[in-house]
């Protein structure tokens, strides 16, 4: 028996155990056996995280670094992430399931992210303001939080923490990340890198455990001052009240349902195998996954018929080996569900194109792509976020009924417009209600470019230099320049 991996959490430049000495079991969903053993953080294993953090940010050295010093430590970051690309890769796919050549890619990727930031660090500035006020020399500077609670999911979280601990960083916060409980490997690993690259004990640490207490007592605790969140809507509700505990700032991503256009006069070939990625990509865990094909109706049958050959040929296996094509979803939950969902869609009246049902495989976590014809937008499925293989289908005869199908979700994430028409294109980016939005492609990400969410998708944004005035906030100061006594406007001359 391979022995299992033990893992120790990060706290104040230490790797320790939980306080009371309890552990939980992280999956490999590839095999569907144990293969790393995680601390389960206690309320106390977070207090005292987050008072290191504190310490760090008030009296430590990251608190009298300069701008200039901090940039040098995230490049060092930066650096050594791409150096350990392969490995932190290795470790993510047997934690999750995805496929090796894109979590080896993604942390390599990853790198220019602390890059991108470390270059904003000295890039900060405030401005003078031109007052109404004689004698008085007014100007802002942007100061930093404080203690952060960066909260990611297990999907793509090497890239999540990126979004979050790069702009953190770089303004001069400090950070408590909470790894998800159902793939902490990376993050501890990735932890690792933190003090080689020069960052002080205490700037970055990192806990693992359940929503509650670990969660809960993170995201409520009285000294953090923002709270950048990604996961679902029910925990983000479950945030949301913990911060009235600490009026914290909070940030929130929530996934979708994001819609895939494809006008009649799209260029196909391009448009199906954008829709292919964009669905069967990561086995369809992808916050942006484009879960809803929308298919004007003179091109459907074609569209549906490439498509849906495409997707039948998919390789499902091992995502350790590169001819591997699809990999298994990454916990119970999700294929619970996604079982559930299909079959209320077939009674519902959907009709099944291809898969619908767990694949052959190594371990029971393995889904067939599967492509659902809906009938009518009322099923349930055109609007629940599955997180998995499976993409539903509408048909639309002209633009304006494209867009309301569209816009006919509580979700608003991201959006692909395929259309060779550029005015059109301009148009339905306009019209669309959702952050993101590509034309003529599909999952295109770079640190330069912010993200987020509208309506149940969450609100914030990550990523490029907005990120910079998410993480500090304005600070004015007045100054008299006369010599002038001041005046009293209660005693009268």
């Amino acid at each position: 028996m391979t022995k299992l991996k033990q893992y120790k959490m990060l706290i104040d430049g230490k790797w320790v155990n939980a306080s009371d000495g309890k552990m939980f079991d992280s999956l490999n969903p590839t095999t569907g056996q144990v293969w790393a053993r995680v601390p389960e953080a206690t309320a106390e294993d977070v207090d005292r995280a987050v008072c290191a953090a504190d310490r760090a940010f008030n009296e430590g050295p990251w608190s009298r670094m300069s701008a200039t010093e901090r940039g040098h430590c995230l490049r060092r970051l930066a650096d050594l992430l791409a150096d350990r690309s392969e490995d932190l890769g290795a470790t993510e796919t047997t934690d999750t399931g995805k496929m090796l050549k894109e979590t080896r890619w993604q942390a390599k990727y990853i790198s220019e992210f602390f890059h991108f930031y470390a270059g904003c660090a000295d890039k900060i500035h405030g401005e003078t303001l031109p007052i109404d006020k004689p004698d008085m020399f007014v100007f802002t500077e942007r100061e930093p939080l404080g203690v952060i609670a960066a909260v990611v999911p297990w999907n793509s979280q090497l890239f999540l923490s990126a979004v979050k601990i790069g702009p953190a960083l770089a303004t001069g916060n400090t950070v408590v990340l909470k790894a998800s409980e159902y793939a902490s490997g990376p993050m501890l690993e990735f932890g690792e890198l933190i003090a080689e690259a020069g960052i002080p004990d205490g700037v970055v640490n990192i806990v693992t455990g359940h929503g509650d207490p670990c969660g809960k007592s993170l995201t409520s605790h009285p000294l953090v001052a923002r709270i950048a969140f990604t996961g679902g809507p029910v925990a983000a509700r479950h945030v949301l009240m913990n911060s009235t505990n600490n009026f914290a700032e909070v940030s929130l991503e929530l996934g979708g349902k994001s819609p895939f256009i494809v006008f009649d006069d799209a260029e196909i070939e391009s448009a199906v195998n954008g829709a292919v990625s964009g669905i069967f990509g990561a086995s369809g865990q992808s916050c942006v996954a484009g879960s809803r094909l929308l298919l004007h109706e003179d091109i459907a049958d074609e569209f549906l018929a490439k498509m849906t050959e495409l997707a039948k040929a998919i390789r499902i296996g091992d995502p350790m080996l590169d001819e591997t094509e699809m990999g298994p979803l990454c916990t119970t939950g999700q294929l619970e569900n996604i079982e559930r969902e299909v079959a209320n869609a077939q009674v519902e009246g959907g009709t099944i194109l291809c898969g619908g049902k767990r694949a052959d495989a190594s371990s029971d976590m393995f889904f067939q792509p599967t492509i659902i014809d809906c009938p009518s937008p009322d099923l349930r499925i055109l609007d629940t976020e599955l997180f998995g293989p499976v993409l539903s289908v509408l048909r639309f005869k002209d633009e304006a009924e494209a867009i309301r199908l569209a816009n006919n979700s509580e979700h608003g994430l991201a959006a692909g417009i395929f259309t060779r028409n550029s005015a059109r294109s301009l148009r339905m980016a306009k019209a669309v209600k959702a952050g993101i939005v590509w034309v003529n492609t599909y999952r295109a990400v770079s640190p330069i470019a912010e993200f987020g969410g509208m309506k149940n998708s969450g609100y914030g944004r990550e990523s490029g230099f907005q990120a910079i005035y998410d993480y500090t906030r304005p600070k004015t100061v007045w100054i008299n320049t006369s010599d002038e006594p001041l005046g009293s406007q209660f005693v009268s001359r």
